[in-house]
């Protein structure tokens, strides 16, 4: 067991380093094409490594819908590719993990036919509570940096400076009293 968790924290840093790298080459040719490249380069490294391994995998045995994995991976690798160097590694990551986590747990509802028991509703709350809070924190960072740069925003004006000028005030004295022209 302890193999497999090694193995997923091992691909969670493979994920986050690929989104890196993808989110790099989109801003360079697009968020489709990097996901184009992605996957032409990701398939020819796994045709290799079935070929080194294994034989070509028989695919008459599955149903269609399992072949749609494959559009929603693209589809994944070409909107991270976007949102990631627009959002930041972090808001990023925070954002798919949140999806991935209530997906996951709609997807066993569905597949076991029973409502999450409260336990794991709870865990699940903990965790996206707690993938918030890099988020929050910097927030508060950025409204304390705010507030100590700009003091003198947050101080009170006085009654004549927060009132406009009237009319009479702002407007020079033409000294006729007329504004008929002469021709």
């Amino acid at each position: 067991m302890s193999l497999y968790v090694l193995l997923a924290l091992l691909n969670g840093v493979i994920i986050g380093t690929s989104r890196a790298v993808n989110g790099q080459l989109s801003t360079r040719i697009g968020p489709f094409r990097a996901s184009v490249v992605n996957h032409v380069v990701g398939f020819a490294f796994l045709t290799v490594v079935l070929f080194a391994l294994y034989s070509w995998p028989k695919t008459g045995s599955a149903p269609f819908a399992a072949y749609l994995g494959g559009a929603f991976g693209a589809l994944f690798v070409a909107v991270n590719s976007h949102v990631f160097p627009r959002l930041g590694a972090m808001n990023a990551s925070l954002l798919v993990i949140s999806g991935q986590v209530l997906s996951a747990v709609t997807i066993d509802c569905v597949e076991q036919r029973s409502a999450p028991s409260a336990v794991r509703l709870l865990g699940v709350v903990l965790v996206l509570a707690g993938l918030s809070l890099p988020r929050l924190s910097a927030q508060i960072r950025r409204n304390r940096k705010e507030t100590q740069e700009c003091p003198n925003e947050t101080e009170p004006k006085s009654v004549s400076e927060t009132e406009p000028k009237s009319a009479t005030e702002s407007k020079p004295a033409t000294g006729t009293g007329s504004s008929s022209k002469s021709s």
